[in-house]
């Protein structure tokens, strides 16, 4: 969900939003600033949302005031320069009760800190399990920092039919998000999940009318683990997963099987419809280890590798296509957009059958442009594509495992270009230095209009952003990226000034933080 600065309300993830609005998604939200009289912040709770929609608990609604106009906002298309950046609250922004914030006094003097910097809003994950339009539980992925489960009602189905949960060949469940394969099955207490999520988010929009377009301006739709369209295929939780192994395939839950084994059948491949790939390998294994996914003559290349595989990520395409039908039919005439994460899956990407992107959902091999047809999704929709790994560069990643976050981003950039999309970007990793920084100006901002990211998100609000020499970088950071990319050394004087301004109120906010 995205907010402007000025007034926030939450109740799904929200991500502030730029200037200029972009389609809704849901699970985060956006805000955007306008200027109320005095200029001052303000917080306030509201309830929304009967247990039978979604959440079991309360939905918290906060107003930030700041400077700057929102009204632009609502007018949609692109900013005309700069790229607007938006700043991730914490994870546990918001008590487990869904009444009330944590560390009031931080969020209030980090909002005016942020605002004087010249943030344009900030991102608010608003969970499911609180009362959230990201459909996936917290805890056990890269950053998360809190444990946020899925709603009661909603784990209890889970684990009265366990094939509910994605699976793995080897039987290990996994309960972060509800299996796609029962996306249309009246599996939740008489109801679809589809329908679950469709409900949470009209709860929400009627809840907070008043807010869409001038507070809240985007909605990011959560479509699977940590909010991402894909399958949970490299899960840290429990030590099963460590980076850079390949993942493992999730199609092993009865309903993925059934879905497996008719398309099979109307293949004419009956025998290939018993599950997926056994030669595999494991989570934590490397494309050459294994005899699916090697370079030479692996199984990816084959007939029946390619069926697998289309058929693997077409089931997740349908997935997405099924949520974005929900979220457009209740976001579609409201002003603000509504966007979908996809995952920055960068390691073993120079490998020729790019395993990790496979076992995750994305056909994306030397032969096969899996982003392409996700950029087309999301252009039926009118969904902005949200992309991680702005930040990193080949060279800081292990070369060995052929990690290659540039040609990445280049490649989705390319496919949100050819399939007509808004792209943009996140960092992957918390990074308050100016390698990372520059980084991101050079491929969010540095570019032609035509060819800029539509908004940054900054990962994370946190003490160490308000650290003093990483609150200047980010303040000279933040301008550049309003500016386009402008000159560096202007950027820095400006953000001198910024901190000398701004030392006792970051002072506060990083103390608090850490309260």
């Amino acid at each position: 969900m995205a907010c402007n600065l000025a007034q926030c309300a939450t109740a799904a993830a929200a991500t502030v939003a730029p200037r200029t609005p972009r389609p809704a998604a849901s699970a985060s939200v956006s805000f955007s600033a306008r200027k109320p009289a005095g200029g001052s912040l303000r917080l306030q709770r509201q309830a929304c949302c009967e247990p039978s929609v979604a959440p079991s608990r309360a939905v918290f609604a906060c107003r930030a005031a700041a400077s700057g106009s929102a009204a632009d906002l609502a007018s949609g298309g692109r900013r005309s320069s700069g790229v607007p950046v938006f700043v991730m609250m914490p994870l546990d922004t918001v008590k487990e009760c869904g009444t009330a914030l944590h560390r009031r006094k931080a969020v209030q003097a980090s909002l005016s800190a942020l605002k004087s910097a010249g943030v344009e809003g900030v991102m608010v994950d608003v969970w499911w399990g609180i009362a959230v339009m990201s459909f996936h539980q917290c805890g056990g992925n890269v950053g998360d920092s809190v444990s946020i489960p899925l709603p009661r009602w909603a784990a209890e189905e889970m684990e009265r039919d366990q094939d509910l949960c994605y699976t793995d060949q080897w039987g290990r469940r996994n309960y972060e998000y509800v299996s796609l394969g029962c996306d249309a099955m009246p599996v939740l207490k008489g109801r679809t999940p589809v329908e679950c999520y469709t409900d949470f988010m009209r709860a929400f929009r009627d809840h907070f009318a008043d807010y869409l377009g001038n507070t809240i301006v985007e909605i990011q739709v959560g479509m699977g683990p940590a909010g991402e369209l894909r399958y949970p295929s490299y899960p840290e939780s429990n030590g099963t997963w460590k980076f850079p192994g390949i993942g493992a395939f999730q199609c092993n839950d009865r309903y993925m099987r059934s879905r497996l084994k008719a398309a099979a059948e109307a293949a004419g491949k009956p025998e290939w419809g018993h599950g997926g790939p056994t030669d595999a390998g494991g989570y934590n294994n490397w494309p050459e280890d294994t005899v699916f996914f090697r370079g030479d003559n692996g199984g990816w290349s084959t007939e029946y590798g390619d069926f697998f595989l289309s058929w693997y990520s077409q089931m997740l395409l349908e997935h997405g296509d099924r949520i974005l039908s929900g979220a457009t039919s209740v976001f579609g005439a409201a002003p603000v957009e509504v966007s979908v994460k996809v995952a920055g899956i960068h390691w073993h990407y120079g490998s020729r059958s790019h395993a990790p992107e496979l076992t995750a959902g994305y056909y994306n091999t030397r032969r096969h442009d899996g982003y392409l047809t996700i950029a087309r999704l999301l252009a039926r929709h009118g969904a902005v594509l949200n992309f991680t790994c702005v930040e990193m560069r080949d060279h800081e990643q292990p070369q060995e495992a052929r990690c290659m976050p540039e040609a990445l981003v280049r490649q989705v950039g390319a496919a949100a270009r050819a399939a007509g999309v808004g792209l943009a970007g996140e960092n992957a990793l918390p990074r308050y230095d100016g390698t990372a920084h520059d980084q991101v100006v050079t491929t969010a901002a540095e570019r032609a209009a035509e060819d800029r990211m539509v908004a940054f998100t900054y990962l994370r609000m946190g003490p160490d952003l308000f650290h003093p020499d990483n609150w200047r970088r980010f303040a000279a950071f933040v301008r550049r990226m309003n500016g386009a990319g402008s000159c560096r050394e202007a950027a820095e004087r400006e953000a001198h000034g910024v901190a000398q301004a701004t030392g006792s109120l970051v002072h506060e906010a990083a103390v608090a933080l850490r309260s």
